[in-house]
This record gives structure tokens, C-alpha cells and sequence, in this order.
């Protein structure tokens, strides 16, 4: 375990990550397992366990899946995974009797290989967690970084109960609203949409079959991903005013709307749980790095879950920045320097803009209900549908196989 100290004598580690969600987990997997004499370490805010009451789910691609393959947590995980077998798009009104499919997808990348699984977060950063154990990563929970200071061959980082850690290099895994990127004085460039995303799982009569379906409505997009069992997954883009009203609202009133939108398909509806809403919005970090701090995940990246891309980029990430890591440190670099940092910076800084402007265009084009609009953009997804040259091409840029990918991401080891 770590045994933290006093500021007088700190610690030495070799990198330690703020943020214990699936990023900060995966970047210490990826960098330990590969360079298992690096000290590496864990710290988060959030309480002991918290964790385990997440009821979100996530689109893991189908390169995300080879990585945690290749991290040893994808066999823990597979028999709560549910793969996407295929997928729908419509684009309608919610009083529209009917929802004419414009665009459909086959889920295969591969024979065998789905282009992407839904899984439960909880399951996803339990996996991570226990690989992160069986490697010697420590973990400390329940603990803010306060502070940090830079200096010529580590930083000095503060925590809230006064002790103190050095190590050589901090990566910033909190979250969008990361407070360790302000503290580093990292600028972002950020703008709200009006809407916030509404999330909750749904028990429903009838199998799913491993469909996805994502609905265009006019307040934003009513996406609908199957998990494990009669269960699916609802993403539900609302106008912020009605979203807040919708989750205060009683389990009737919220089952009636639920129902407009998801329609009888599947049968009976029971929504599992509380249903939770946030707001959305596009967040991209002006820099993703600073002598001795690098930042991964929403902290780096916040971006409208319309393409269901948040937690690949976030692994993207990852995998860049642990192949960056343990290079540097085979070479016997310095891993904090600013000229290592700057190879995961330019790796994965185009990537991210442009994912972040291609679903802030598909969010302005897809949540309105302007008649040309509509038009215009139900004859590009008819016309997409027609041609399996460019759906192919969209099944790998959702899938994770295309561009400059690390080795993590071809399922390599570093």
C-alpha cells in the first residue's frame, strides 16, 4: 500500500493519476503491466464504493474491447457484455404514427467480432479495479488532491488530509469539470446545448436481439442500447427545463413519456432505479499537457453522447498516453519532460477536435425540427444507407479501427 507522508518526506512514485473511473483505472493497468518496476498509483475524491451504485452503461468499440482483452479485465467482463448485432436510425416526430428507418447498420467488424458491447459501467471499473490490485497498483479513496507544485524532476502533489506525494509525472483523470485542469491552468473552450442527457435502464417483455436504435426527435436524440438480458439502456437528449422536470416527476408520469418515445415494441416497460439527468454540453481542453501533468479522458474531452463515442475516446486516450509513458521510459527518458508529454498531446489532440466538431454538428443538425433541415438530412442518411462502401467506413470510425492507433487498441501488447 501507499504509505503516505508528511510534506517534509514525500513519497517518490512514478506516475500517479488522479481519478479512479474507467480511464484513470485503465491508464494505470496499461502503464504497470507493461513496466511493472514503475510505481504507480491512484488517487480519488469520491468516497470508498461509491462506484458500485453507478447504474449507467457504456458502448465499449470494438477496438476498446481489444485493449482490455490485452489488459486481462475482457474475460471478467464478456459474460455481462452485450454485443450490438445491429443498429437503426430513425428520424420522426414523437406523435408520428410511424418511424421510418433511414439508416441501418450490420454490427460485425469482423466475423465474430461485434463493432461494438454494452456494459455496465459498474462491471467495467469492477474488472478494472481487480487487475489493478493483482498488479500492486494502490489505491487511495475518499481523497482530493488539494495542490500540486511543479518542479525540474517531479511534482509535489497535496492531498486533502495534509500528506504529500512526489512522483515524476500527474495525470488529471477527474471527470469534465476536472479540477486539477484548473489548477494546472489549462483553458478549455466549452458551450452548452440547452439539453441535458436523461439516463436510466429499462426491463421491457420481449428480447431485444442485440439491436441499437437511436431516434432523432426534435429535442435531441432518444437512444435505445441493449444490455444483458430483457434490458436496454436508454440515452434520452431532453430540452434541460423538461429533463429536470421529467426526473422529478413520478414513476407514472415518467413511464408515460418514456413510453411516447420508445414505443411498444418490446412490450411492457419497468424502468429500473431513479432515472438521472445531466447537461450537456462540448468540452475540449485548449492543451491536454503541461511540464509534468497530462490530461486524459472527459477531463481533456467533453463531448454530446450522440455518437456514443465519450469512453472510446477516453480509452484513445489511454492508450496513447501508456504507450507515450513506456517508450519514454525504455529509453530512459524522462516520462514528465514536456517534449515526451507533447508525442501524446499531438496524438491524440486532432482526433479529439475532430470528433468534438462532428458531434456538435450532428447535434444542431439532428435537434430541430426546421422542415428543410429535415429534408435534407433524411436524403444524406437514405443515400448512406444505400451505399455499404461509406457505412463500412462508419462502422470503423465507431468501431476504433481506423486512423493512427496505439498498439493497446490492435490489441498489442506495449
Amino acid at each position: 500500500m501507499v504509505e503516505r507522508k508528511s510534506a517534509d518526506d514525500k513519497l517518490a512514485l512514478d506516475v500517479l493519476i488522479a481519478g479512479a473511473g474507467y480511464v484513470g483505472l485503465a491508464a494505470a493497468v496499461s502503464i504497470k503491466q507493461a513496466r511493472p518496476s514503475m510505481s504507480v498509483a491512484i488517487v480519488d475524491a469520491a468516497p470508498e464504493g461509491v462506484w458500485q451504485r453507478d447504474t449507467r452503461a457504456s458502448a465499449i468499440a470494438a477496438a476498446a474491447c481489444r485493449m482490455l482483452r490485452q489488459l486481462g479485465c475482457w474475460d471478467e467482463i464478456l459474460p455481462e457484455a452485450q454485443p450490438i448485432t445491429d443498429m437503426v436510425i430513425t428520424d420522426s416526430r414523437i406523435a408520428d404514427p410511424v418511424r421510418p428507418v433511414y439508416l441501418t447498420f450490420d454490427g460485425e467488424v469482423a466475423p465474430g467480432e461485434p463493432f461494438a458491447h454494452m456494459v455496465e459501467n459498474k462491471v467495467l471499473n469492477g474488472a478494472l479495479r481487480r487487475r489493478a490490485h493483482e498488479l500492486g497498483i494502490d489505491l487511495i479513496e475518499g481523497m482530493a488532491v488539494q495542490a500540486f507544485e511543479t518542479g525540474l524532476a517531479s511534482v509535489a502533489v497535496h492531498l486533502a488530509d495534509g500528506t504529500s506525494l512526489d512522483a515524476r509525472l500527474l495525470v488529471a483523470a477527474d471527470g469534465v469539470k476536472s479540477r486539477l485542469r484548473d489548477m494546472a491552468g489549462i483553458k478549455t473552450v466549452r458551450w452548452e446545448y440547452g439539453q441535458s442527457g436523461i439516463v436510466c435502464t429499462v426491463a421491457h417483455e420481449r428480447p431485444h436481439n442485440g439491436r441499437a436504435e437511436e431516434h432523432f426527435l426534435p429535442a435531441g436524440p432518444f437512444a435505445i442500447l441493449p444490455l444483458k438480458g430483457n434490458r436496454s439502456s436508454i440515452v434520452w437528449s431532453e430540452r434541460t427545463e423538461d429533463a429536470d422536470r421529467l426526473v422529478a416527476s413520478d414513476e407514472l408520469v415518467f413511464e408515460s413519456e418514456l413510453e411516447q418515445r420508445f414505443g411498444l415494441q418490446l412490450g411492457e416497460l419497468r424502468v429500473e432505479g431513479k432515472p438521472r439527468a445531466w447537461p450537456l454540453g462540448l468540452t475540449l481542453a485548449r492543451d491536454f499537457v503541461a511540464p509534468r501533468f497530462a490530461l486524459a479522458g472527459d477531463a481533456a474531452h467533453g463531448i454530446h453522447p450522440i455518437a456514443g463515442q465519450g469512453l472510446n475516446l477516453g480509452f484513445k486516450d489511454v492508450a496513447a498516453l501508456a504507450e507515450t509513458v513506456v517508450e519514454a521510459d525504455r529509453l530512459g527518458q524522462d516520462i514528465g519532460a514536456l517534449d515526451v508529454l507533447q508525442r501524446y498531446q499531438a496524438w491524440r489532440r486532432f482526433d479529439t477536435v475532430q470528433m468534438g466538431v462532428t458531434t456538435d454538428v450532428l447535434t444542431r443538425l439532428f435537434s430541430n425540427d426546421f422542415g428543410p433541415v429535415r429534408a435534407l438530412r433524411d436524403f444524406g442518411l437514405g443515400l448512406v444507407d444505400r451505399m455499404p462502401a461509406m457505412k463500412s467506413f462508419f462502422i470503423r470510425q465507431a468501431s476504433g479501427l481506423s486512423g493512427d492507433m496505439p498498439r493497446l487498441l490492435r490489441g498489442e501488447a506495449l
